[in-house]
């Protein structure tokens, strides 16, 4: 199995998961037509659909990789380490650590850079302004389009 078709299992996993998890959300007697629920499930429906397309080009990349194997593995696949997966789940983890502290807005900021950066982007001017514009975007998409509120952090005045 490759790199897709494991990654669309896993992903499939945890909207299983996920999904399990919004049925613990209890109700409220404020809740409108769309509940508590409605976010948390839409992202499972979201997961699900993104670790079906994995799955099926997977599959397809593997019927296809068939009469290559032979062949030596191109740089893409030779990317897909442990070590490298480990890195990411350590942005994860610091994510958490310093979103309480820094807020959100610094904090997927930092976070937009250091992906891009680990991921081997050029260190120009385009990973600040994508990090900050990257953070600002998702501020307004879920604080203020969607009503969801996040720490402020070090910016608790401010917005």
């Amino acid at each position: 199995m490759n790199k897709d078709g494991l990654s669309g299992l896993v992903l499939l996993a945890l909207a299983a998961i996920y999904y399990w998890a919004t049925g613990l959300i209890p109700d409220s007697t404020l809740e409108d037509e769309v509940g508590a629920t409605g976010l948390p499930r839409a992202l499972t429906f979201a997961l699900a659909g993104l670790g079906v397309i994995l799955l099926v080009r997977g599959v397809l990349a593997g019927r296809q990789a068939a009469p290559k194997a032979a062949r030596a593995a191109d740089d893409e696949e030779q990317d897909a380490t442990l070590p490298r997966a480990i890195g990411f789940l350590l942005f994860g983890l610091a994510y958490v650590l310093i979103l309480p502290y820094a807020g959100y807005l610094i904090s997927v900021g930092l976070l937009i850079a250091a992906v891009a950066l680990y991921e081997g982007a050029p260190r120009r001017w385009t990973v600040p302004v994508a990090a900050v514009g990257g953070a600002v975007l998702y501020w307004a998409i879920f604080v203020k389009l969607l009503g969801v509120n996040q720490p402020a952090g070090l910016l608790e005045g401010l917005i």
